[in-house]
């Protein structure tokens, strides 16, 4: 394949680092049809986020969610995990360039080794385990964690007493796969690839530098990502938080935000994650123990996120999580107790404070990966002062310099994991868009395992998980799996620390075969991430994947019963046995190719539709692009300047729509809604109209991109009563056409109508930057002016914004902040001139500010019509009326409705960036199925009897996807032929929900897998 300048394109991605975005890079581009060379320089893959303990605000295990798609990249055959490796030069230009990739030596031959774990046991020299931030220690052969991927063992050479002496060689000897190889060299691989994608992730800043703390002197005072190893129940300590010092449990902690960042002495930016998982930390902290007390140190509280204010507020409430808005000077250690005490200013009420405390967590900035500034030399891109990768600018997120080169997670600025996964996902769609003429090119078919015969009796395995001691610790493990062993039809059952690792995966498919299994039972965690997982290793095994039960003893026992140990024991010993009935009945199920209808629709022409129409459109197929308005923009169109960049809008948007009309495979809907949906993924049809009348649209997939209005705040500061009170979109309205009648002295109040105790209790995000966008061009437009930002936090994260924060104040932009509980008040003066009353924290007083014109900072909030639209898409909206995503860390652009994805702020307020960002996730996501080409259908469906139906409907009626119809039958009564009515379901939409099951009357549906006798002999095996 060639592109306009001759050059080959290869149809190949190389993606540099094997964190969670590289990972969602990596499995996007396979599914859209590229070969994948992932390169980690660490021995596994996973980065940081395994290890955290859990993830904000939903608390959810972080290896539990992980593990699923660590092993998924693993299995899958265009995907060539080069881990333990690095790039060490790269020659060429987009579409084809030469890579030379140096893979370390593992001194263990990963074809042999089992991962049995015998040269670990036996090894005598014992080192810090890395894993574990030297926390705990492990051998100088090891695997790094439990779940790895790859899962091969390696020997570190700097610890090894045969490479530092010349003897011992135990490894070696007891190695029953001999699988040791102290003959290993390093060896250069070259390939051939025509983009690249970097995602390289991040490190702690060094806090040694912060020497106030006494980080690496006071042993009581340790890192927040060393205190999520604490936290885990695979850390070094079992999940008991403990002391260093003494491994006692601490009585008091403190976290100490922003150590290192928003500092000009050492990092400027605020690192965007600290304040919420200090936040999590102290929950969880709470959860171990509810009488350790817990104070966060912090400046201000940037709970930005989807449901990250609910999550501080609950911590507060809740779980008495004290804050204490100040900074810690610095911090004394007791030599005989190694109690810690912290000096410490408290701005709310303007005192100085001391506390001793057992433990100090530090929140430290996050940087870029250590290697960051050589790879881009080799790269040949551009960085910047805090040596993120710089891209091409604020409006190309993910674009480089180099075109063809990518980046996308924390390299590019900080972010979190739902943000580095939609990056990740946006990087992909750009290499795609690329590389599409070369798509398939050198994609393998993974060979599918024969399905093997049943015989007739049920021949069962059963597998208990550990999950460390999240489930083990709780009730025990062992007593289940011998009791399982008891039950009929169980052939095998075992106990097993972590069931969803890659080893144990191939231990399941051994199992399947060595013991002739025809169903398998896995009690661990919850079905909704991992079960199919173990459907999938079944399908692998030539086992039917549908002959696979699970049973959730991790939700419904440890969990909930963590303080009844022999209770929660036999309530999972109930589970395990009503999960091995309901096996015994199951019976082989297959799901159906549907094919794919190759264009998209996208609902709303805002920036986020406008981009993912583009992006779609440039991967090879068509789009309809629906817009409501006469005029494509949206919300753009009101903005006068963007920050950080200061652009003008109109250009970004008339770029965009330039673009729009160039391309062919995009039709525009102007002026047009959409009034019905039917159908299913691959295959909707779409009902829109506009004023010539209504039109059908077939498309494979939808992308919803309605973006979100502005509230108008009535009744609120006086706004309505004076033409001097203004939001900020009027405000900025304003300015643009150049009608706003502003004078010298002008207050913008932050947080008017969000972070509200009920009703909107989320930050908008946007409000802080925009005020201050809006101040400092006021400020440079009459420099004798008086600007006033009236704030409870300002929320400034991420890359450039805490410059920009800083360089409003520089101006002499004046900020006053004030309490939650006593906010500003507006009144209007005989004059009609807006009066501010403020309470002032720092100079704790009242302070009354004549002003002349006053801005509103409101929230974005849904639009109206947000419910009309879920209800058909049949897709949810969060508890603020935004749609909600099918997870919120590591699926935030796709819905639980297969085919149906979501982007821009229509799913919570953001940026313009981040509003691309997920534009372009989104347009990759979807652009997977429409590259397949086909799609199969969810096995368990519902299916009816057409002699029990008697036609009331009711089934069709309480259906959430449309997929029962009503169809006319003739029927034989004697001499008589008569028409009747029935239910039918139509496989391919039916998602295996059964409501219809549970309305039907005549006990005429039946869901498949869940059938009735299946379900009642569960009952019965859980009563008897």
């Amino acid at each position: 394949m060639k592109k306009d300048d001759d050059v080959e394109i290869v149809g190949s991605v190389l993606v540099i680092g094997g964190g969670i975005a590289g990972i969602q890079a990596s499995l996007d581009l396979a599914d859209l049809g590229y070969k994948v060379y992932l390169v980690e320089k660490a021995p596994s893959i996973g980065g940081r986020m395994a290890q955290l303990d859990k993830t904000f605000p939903t608390n959810d295990c972080s290896l539990c969610i992980l593990a699923p798609k660590m092993v998924e990249v693993g299995r899958n055959p265009n995907i060539e995990l080069l881990a333990y490796s690095e790039v060490k030069s790269v020659s060429g230009k987009a579409g084809n360039f030469k890579v030379k990739v140096l893979r370390k030596p593992r001194y263990v031959d990963e074809t042999k080794c089992k991962s049995c774990g015998t040269c670990n046991e036996k090894c005598p020299k014992k080192t810090k385990d890395e894993y574990n931030m030297g926390l705990g220690q492990t051998k100088a052969i090891y695997s790094p964690f439990a779940q790895a991927v790859p899962n091969t063992y390696l020997i570190n050479p700097s610890e090894c007493i045969y490479f530092q002496r010349g003897k011992c060689r135990s490894c070696e000897k007891l190695c029953p796969a001999g699988a040791i190889n102290f003959e290993q060299k390093e060896k250069i691989e070259e390939l051939n690839v025509g983009a690249i994608i970097v995602a390289t992730g991040f490190d702690q800043f060094d806090l040694t530098q912060k020497k106030e703390y006494g980080y690496g002197r006071f042993p009581n005072v340790i890192s927040a990502l060393e205190f999520e190893r604490l936290m885990c129940a695979s850390g070094p300590t079992g999940g008991h938080i403990v002391r260093p010092s003494d491994r006692e449990e601490p009585k008091r902690i403190a976290w100490i935000q922003c150590v290192g960042s928003r500092d000009t002495k050492m990092k400027s930016y605020c690192s965007s994650v600290c304040c919420m998982y200090a936040t999590k930390e102290a929950i969880i902290t709470k959860e171990h123990d509810p009488n350790m007390e817990c104070y966060i140190f912090y400046i201000d509280m940037r709970a930005f996120g989807k449901g990250f204010q609910d999550f501080v507020n609950r911590a507060k409430e809740e779980y008495k999580v004290k804050y204490i808005r100040g900074k810690v000077s610095h911090i004394i250690e007791d030599p005989k107790t190694k109690n810690l005490k912290l000096l410490f200013e408290d701005m709310e009420k303007m005192e100085l404070g001391e506390m001793e405390v057992g433990l100090v967590v530090l929140s430290p900035a996050l940087v870029p990966s250590k290697g960051t500034k050589e790879l881009a030399e080799i790269l040949g891109v551009n960085l910047d002062d805090n040596c993120f990768v710089k891209e091409k600018d604020e409006f190309s997120p993910v674009e480089t310099n180099i075109p063809g080169i990518y980046i996308c997670g924390y390299v590019q600025g900080p972010k979190d994991i739902p943000e580095s996964v939609a990056q990740a996902s946006a990087a992909a769609a750009k290499a795609s868009e690329l590389l599409a003429p070369a798509r398939g090119t050198l994609l393998k078919t993974k060979r599918r395992v024969p399905e093997r015969k049943l015989s007739e009796e049920p021949r069962i395995g059963v597998m208990i998980c550990h999950c460390g001691t999240n489930i083990g610790g709780f009730l025990d493990c062992k007593s289940v799996a011998e009791y399982a062993k008891t039950l009929p039809g169980v052939v095998y059952a075992e106990d097993n620390m972590y069931s969803c690792s890659s080893d144990t995966q191939e231990k399941i498919k051994r199992l399947i075969a060595d013991y002739d299994l025809n169903r398998f039972v896995v009690a661990s965690c919850t079905p909704r991430t991992h079960e199919p997982l173990f459907m999938k290793t079944c399908e692998e095994a030539g086992l039917n994947p549908f002959l696979f039960e699970m049973a959730n003893i991790r939700d419904q026992c440890s969990w909930v019963h963590m303080r009844e140990y022999e209770k929660a024991t036999e309530k999972a010993k109930d589970l395990v046995r009503m999960a091995v009935e309901k096996a015994r009945m199951l019976e082989p199920l297959y799901c159906e190719t549907v094919e794919v209808e190759r264009s998209a629709l996208i609902i709303g022409g805002g920036i986020a539709g406008i981009t993912a129409a583009l992006s779609i459109a440039k991967q090879g197929f068509k789009v309809n692009l629906i817009e409501k308005e006469k005029q494509l923009g949206g919300k753009l169109r009101s903005l006068d300047t963007l920050f950080l960049s200061g652009k003008k809008a109109e250009e970004l948007l008339q770029e965009k729509i330039d673009e729009i009309s160039r391309q062919k495979n995009i039709t525009v809907y102007m002026g047009t809604k959409v009034k019905n949906i039917e159908g299913y993924i691959g295959n909707f049809t779409v009902t829109i109209e506009d004023q010539e009348g209504e039109k059908k649209i077939k498309v494979g997939v939808i992308i919803v991109a309605v973006g979100a209005e502005s509230f108008k705040p009535v009744g609120m500061y006086n706004y309505g009563n004076s033409d001097k009170i203004l939001t900020l979109l009027e405000l900025e309205e304003a300015m643009k056409k150049g009608t706003a009648n502003l004078g010298k002295n002008i207050v913008f109040i932050q947080c008017v109508g969000s972070r509200e105790p009920e009703g909107r209790t989320y930050c908008s995000r946007v409000c802080c930057p925009t005020s201050i966008k809006q101040a400092l061009k006021l400020k440079e437009s009459d420099p004798e002016r008086n600007i006033f930002i009236l704030y409870r936090d300002i929320v400034t994260p991420g890359k450039g914004y805490e410059e920009y924060y800083r360089k409003a104040r520089e101006k002499g932009i004046m900020f006053i902040r004030y309490p939650e509980e006593r906010k500003p008040k507006v009144k209007l003066s005989n004059e009609g001139k807006p009066i501010v009353e403020v309470y002032d924290t720092l100079l704790q007083k009242n302070v009354e500010i004549e002003a002349d014109n006053v801005a509103l900072a409101t929230p974005m909030v849904p639009i109206e019509n947000n419910g009309e639209l879920s209800s058909m898409l049949k897709v949810p909206l969060s508890q603020h009326g935004f749609f909600l995503e099918a997870h919120v860390k590591l699926r935030p652009l796709d819905f639980a409705t297969d085919g149906i994805f979501l982007c821009g702020a229509a799913s919570t307020p953001c940026t313009i960036p981040e509003a691309i960002d997920k534009a372009e996730g989104a347009a990759s996501r979807a652009s997977t199925i429409l590259a397949k080409g086909q799609v199969e259908t969810v096995g368990i469906t519902s299916r009816v009897d057409e002699e029990l139906c008697i036609g009331c409907g009711r089934c069709a009626a309480v259906c959430p996807y449309n997929a029962i119809q009503m169809i006319t039958c003739e029927e034989e009564l004697g001499e008589l032929k008569i028409q009747t009515r029935k239910a039918q379901v139509i496989e391919a939409v039916c998602k295996g929900c059964g409501t219809c099951v549970s309305e039907c009357g005549t006990n005429a549906i039946t869901q498949k897998r869940f059938e009735r006798q299946q379900i009642m002999k569960m009952i019965e095996s859980a009563v008897h």
